[in-house]
């Protein structure tokens, strides 16, 4: 019980930010929690947690131990629901967001099987590529590609995702196959832009990520577009693995400079709170984390 609740404790600290916030949420004195952070630290025998008379900062150890508290306590939660709830089913309004290309390809077409099996429910589906409030535009969930570093949001893992660089055979035989990052600058990259703002983009050297900015004549803000242009032949992209993976399968596209591939950018469903989780939102979630982590569900794409 003690462990469990020096785990309870940590990922409520991390989720709001001050020693003193999660003593008012669990109704102790900040010296309580404190106590269960340096014992929790102790017996892992690692830094969880940089602290301040102002702030705290989660240590590269504590945000990865934070994933797997958070995906822990959910699931316990959500096992202590199906129990106490048994006779009851999902019901009302769930609004779920979701990046425009993802969603389209792997939410929307999911979204009527979903409905078969809860036949109380309605869904509104809002595909757009920024950042939701989820609070302020009474968003229940949302799915988002990214590397969840902000402690502040609670999220579940619902698939492992990469960005690799791709080309089209075509493309590498008239150009050539780029051996290190700095060849990228003599190849013709197909770049994303939004807001007149061209973002760079970012991989792996020497144990740390770092952003490179790249250069072509075809920038685009769709990043079906781009994807269509690499296939095409038309230069290098800079693409999630759930958009090219079928085309790296087939031959339509091949995969460069993958010793630099950066970590992260895996695939979330990210909600406001986890403690009385909504049971439409525990069944949305749990319906596409189990349809993502089906053996053949990506080969499909």
């Amino acid at each position: 019980m003690d462990q469990f609740k020096q785990i309870s404790t940590f990922a409520e600290v991390a989720s709001r930010g001050s020693l003193s916030a999660a003593a008012r949420a669990e109704g102790v004195a900040p010296a309580m929690i404190s106590r269960r952070l340096d014992a929790l630290e102790e017996r892992l025998g690692v830094k969880l947690l940089q602290r301040t008379t102002r702030k705290i900062a989660l240590t590269n150890e504590g945000a990865s131990f934070l994933e797997d508290c958070q995906r822990i306590l959910t699931d316990l939660e959500a096992a202590e629901s199906s129990v106490s709830e048994r006779n009851a089913h999902a019901s009302g309004l769930l609004t779920v967001s979701a990046p425009a290309g993802f969603g389209r390809q792997h939410v929307a077409p999911l979204i009527p099987s979903f409905l078969s099996e809860h036949q109380d429910l309605k869904l509104t589906l809002s595909l757009n590529d920024r950042v939701v409030d989820l609070i302020g535009e009474g968003v229940d969930v949302a799915i988002r590609i990214a590397s969840l570093t902000d402690s502040n949001l609670i999220g579940v893992k619902l698939a492992d995702n990469k960005r690799v660089v791709v080309a089209s055979p075509d493309y590498l035989k008239r150009h050539g196959v780029p051996r290190s990052i700095d060849e990228l600058s003599s190849h013709n990259c197909l770049a994303f832009s939004a807001d007149g703002s061209q973002r760079g983009w970012t991989f792996r050297q020497n144990g740390k990520n770092m952003t490179v900015k790249v250069d072509g004549n075809m920038v685009c803000n769709d990043g079906e577009v781009l994807h269509d242009w690499a296939v095409s032949g038309k230069g290098l992209a800079w693409r999630s693995m759930w958009e090219v993976g079928a085309e790296i399968e087939s031959g339509q596209l091949i995969t460069v400079l993958d010793e630099y591939t950066a970590p992260g950018n895996d695939i979330y469903a990210i909600f406001a709170q986890r403690r009385h989780l909504p049971l439409r939102i525990r069944a949305f979630v749990d319906f596409l984390r189990q349809a993502y982590n089906k053996p053949d569900y990506w080969k499909k794409f």
